[in-house]
């Protein structure tokens, strides 16, 4: 289920906006509030649930996440280093689920990123993924094709 946006919350900051990987997020020029332009296209990442600062994002969840009639509210406390998840059922009961915030800063987390420097600002802008020309070839020629790798399609059924 998508995420939606409280608008008495929103003060249209673009957070959700910045980290949205869908690109989906969007703040409406006249209102400055933040809204999914497709809902049918949202990854289901929440990450936007747990960037914004005013809490102004919620989800719908699915059954085997919280039943029918539930609410979800999702809280990113940087200060305690913790997201917290309070699931409230139809019959009143609440449930918490406390989370650490496991983002760390480049090069932290796999050791050998430590020596490659961090994507530039054209890499960034760019519709390629980090290190991608690299490791599909692109950065040479363009796009390889199996001719110009030497290898030939053999005759067959292929799956």
């Amino acid at each position: 289920m998508p995420t939606f946006v409280y608008m008495t919350r929103c003060d249209g900051c673009g957070h959700c906006v910045d980290i949205c990987p869908s690109d989906i997020m969007h703040i409406d020029p006249k209102y400055r509030r933040a809204y999914n332009i497709e809902p049918d296209m949202c990854w289901e990442c929440y990450s936007c649930v747990k960037a914004c600062p005013q809490f102004a994002i919620d989800v719908r969840g699915y059954a085997d996440f919280a039943p029918l009639g539930h609410s979800v509210r999702v809280r990113r406390e940087e200060e305690k280093g913790t997201i917290a998840w309070k699931v409230k059922f139809r019959d009143g009961t609440e449930k918490e689920f406390l989370s650490p915030i496991t983002t760390k800063p480049w090069g932290t987390c796999i050791p050998e990123l430590a020596e490659v420097p961090g994507p530039d600002k054209e890499m960034r802008d760019s519709q390629l993924l980090y290190s991608e020309p690299k490791y599909i070839r692109m950065d040479e020629d363009g796009l390889h094709t199996l001719q110009s790798n030497g290898l030939t399609m053999k005759k067959g059924v292929y799956y």
